[in-house]
Order: structure tokens, then C-alpha cells, then sequence
């Protein structure tokens, strides 16, 4: 593993995966959000796999520009990354007549459910026994449901375990932004669906608020 990570950098003590000397599977859904997860898994030697399956994220180019962040900092950690099928049409079908749900709605749970239920699959078929999610850090997200689903996706595989720990806690959420300001990383502007993007342009117009340019805006110092 490439880098110095060590927990002196961090005020969380060393992680434990709920199964001991397991590797993990790390389901990611951008570079901010996994930002301080990967660096705390790192500081704690745990063999890490980041999965990238995110078919909800929309138009395609904005799809390459956060998996194209997120496979940068894996190749600063030394950790394998998994390209997974960007099946957006299935994805379009799995949330077809939840088009105008509100984010944290029921097109939320359809779009947990379906990225988990693959990376559990994966974690199965790998030899995995753990897998979590990035997800969990963002305050934007509500925790239950996303731990909910991974939970739902886990219980069809005997030897799969879902780790819901609240990566929020001990300053996590902090260190997510100091590290995205560190890596420079793309600073997308919503959550990454289409629908997510109309409602998040519906507010700025009616806030007196420019509309989202995609691709230009990262972070800094």
C-alpha cells in the first residue's frame, strides 16, 4: 500500500471489520465521499477493494469525472479498483414511476437497493465476507435507509456481512472536506441522477441561484 497512513493522522482508533482478518469490499459513489474512508481503512491495513457501480449518476460525462477522481486517489492508496457496468437503462427501468419522488423518497431505496444488491453479489462471488458503502458520510443522505439496504442485499448471501459503521462520528465528516480540498477532487453539485439534478436546478431558480455547470467546479485549499 502505497503512503504513510497512520492513525496518528486520525481521531478514530483502529477500524475492525465485524469479521476478523476479512478483506472488504468497498462499494463508492465519488472521491469526497470516500475520501476519508479509504484513508482510515488504510491507516488500519485493511485489504480494501473500492466496487464503483453507480448507474444513477447522469449524463454520462459526468459519470467518467467522478469515477475517473475515484480511481485517482485508489492508485494514491494502492487500492484495486472494480469498473463495474454502467447499466443506466436498467437503472431508468428500476425507478420508472418514481421520477418525482423527493430525494430520501422511494427512488432513493430503489437506487440503494439496486447498487447494493450488486455489490454484495460481487462481494459473493469474490470472495469477500464484508462489504459497506461511501455513502453513509454525506449529511445529505439519510443513514437508516442506506443501512437498511445494505442489510436487505447482504441477508441473500450466507457468507456476506454489510458494515454499517457510521463514518460520520469522530470527525469524519470533516475530514471529508479537508481531504477533497487536499486532492483538489471534482466538487459535483448533486447527488447524480437526472431527477436529482432537475429538482436541484428547480431550487436555484427559484433562490435567485445560477444553474449547476457539470465538470468545472473542483475543490481547493
Amino acid at each position: 500500500m502505497e503512503g504513510n497512513y497512520s492513525l496518528e493522522n486520525f481521531s478514530r482508533s483502529k477500524l475492525e471489520l465485524p469479521i476478523k482478518d476479512s478483506k472488504l469490499l468497498l462499494h463508492s459513489c465519488c472521491a469526497p465521499c470516500a475520501g476519508e474512508i479509504m484513508e482510515a481503512v488504510a491507516a488500519s491495513n485493511i485489504d480494501t477493494t473500492v466496487y464503483f457501480y453507480n448507474p444513477n449518476i447522469h449524463p454520462v460525462e459526468e459519470y467518467e469525472i467522478r469515477k475517473e477522481e475515484n480511481k485517482r486517489f485508489c492508485k494514491t492508496l494502492g487500492f484495486s479498483f472494480i469498473d463495474a457496468d454502467y447499466d443506466k437503462d436498467n437503472w431508468f427501468e428500476r425507478v420508472k414511476g418514481l421520477e418525482n419522488e423527493p430525494e430520501r423518497g422511494k427512488r432513493c431505496t430503489e437506487c440503494f437497493d439496486m447498487r447494493f444488491e450488486r455489490s454484495a453479489l460481487y462481494a459473493s462471488e469474490n470472495d469477500f465476507a464484508v462489504y459497506a458503502t461511501t455513502l453513509g458520510i454525506s449529511r445529505w443522505k439519510d443513514m437508516n435507509q442506506i443501512n437498511d439496504s445494505g442489510h436487505r442485499a447482504s441477508k441473500k448471501y450466507e457468507k456476506v456481512s454489510y458494515w454499517d459503521f457510521n463514518w460520520r462520528k469522530k470527525g469524519g465528516s470533516s475530514r471529508m472536506i479537508e481531504i477533497s480540498k487536499r486532492e483538489e477532487f471534482y466538487q459535483q453539485e448533486y447527488c447524480g441522477c437526472v431527477y436529482s439534478l432537475r429538482d436541484t436546478n428547480k431550487w436555484r431558480q427559484e433562490n435567485n441561484r445560477p444553474r449547476i455547470k457539470r465538470g468545472i467546479k473542483f475543490y481547493n485549499i
